[in-house]
């Protein structure tokens, strides 16, 4: 059975979470993640190249799966036709090693999309990083959603919850 990492079915289920964009380096994207009253969260806004800008993400510190096992991080979500990428970190620290992987659900349609922990790259802003410990279920400390990759202009992914899931 699933390990439930967030359920985004209530108002106050976004409110742990923070955006961290381009603005960290003087670029001028911007995003949210808030509550959509048919009962989903949306994670939106503008990605701006101005300032050498080009990113906009959500994280949130959660507490780790109770589970060693875990294969794969699920969620349910529905997009816009772009790429995302969802990001784990092991610590609870501002920067630092991000293990990431990407997704690009259908547009309009809701999807339960299953990413293998084995897939995730762990990068240090946007850079690879091969020396980097394994990524194990039980050591996520946050999760976070991100777009970049050039993909300039408004975005919007709504998602129904995030899941830690044995195989």
């Amino acid at each position: 059975m699933p390990e439930t990492l967030f359920l985004f079915d209530r108002p106050e289920a976004v409110s742990a979470w923070s955006a961290i964009d381009d603005r960290v380096m003087g670029g001028v994207s911007r995003s949210t993640l808030r509550f959509d009253p048919a009962g989903h969260a949306v994670f939106g806004g503008q990605v701006s190249p101005d300032n050498n800008g080009g990113f906009a993400s959500v994280r949130a510190s959660v507490s780790p799966p109770s589970a060693r096992d875990i294969e794969a991080i699920e969620l349910v979500v529905r997009g816009d036709g772009r790429r995302y990428k969802l990001n784990l970190r092991i610590d609870r620290g501002f920067d630092g090693v991000n293990y990431q992987a990407a997704f690009a659900p259908p547009d309009g349609r809701w999807i339960r999309q299953a990413l293998a922990l084995a897939d995730f790259l762990p990068t240090w802003r946007g850079r690879a990083v091969p020396d980097a410990p394994a990524l194990r279920g039980a050591t996520i400390e946050q999760v976070g959603l991100m777009i970049a990759d050039r993909q300039f202009g408004g975005f919007e992914l709504a998602i129904q919850g995030i899941w830690a899931r044995r195989e």
